[in-house]
């Protein structure tokens, strides 16, 4: 079994940073890729951005220049760099991984979303 703990949401300004962490834990042969979604109230979820297992990323043209995703493979962990934070930024962020288990099955999970909230 495969687990996904996020942290690091909260509220902040106009301008702020923040930064999101996504740990990976369980029966976990090789992380394929991960990424960060986020889901605004009253929108559908859509991707932030990705990493690859050769470190290759993917953002969102809206997230282009401010957010920077990495990963900690010791820890199995990714993490979200946001800056310049924009009210429209605002939603639920949710981490979702892509692995391969020690019985060889492919799976993918999600996390259970942290909040990110940015005030005008």
């Amino acid at each position: 079994q495969v687990q996904l703990v996020e942290s690091g949401g909260g509220l902040v300004q106009a301008g702020g940073s923040l930064r999101l962490s996504c740990a990976a834990s369980g029966s976990i042969r090789s992380i394929n890729a991960m990424g960060w979604y986020r889901q605004a109230p009253g929108k559908q979820r859509e991707l932030v951005a990705s990493i690859t297992s050769g470190v290759s990323t993917n953002y969102a043209d809206s997230v282009k220049g401010r957010f920077t995703i990495s990963r900690d493979n010791a820890k199995n962990t990714v993490y979200l760099q946001m800056s310049s934070l924009k009210p429209e930024d605002t939603g639920v962020y949710y981490c979702n991984g892509d692995f391969t288990t020690y019985t060889s099955s492919y799976i993918s999970i999600w996390g259970q979303g942290t909040q990110v909230t940015v005030s005008s």
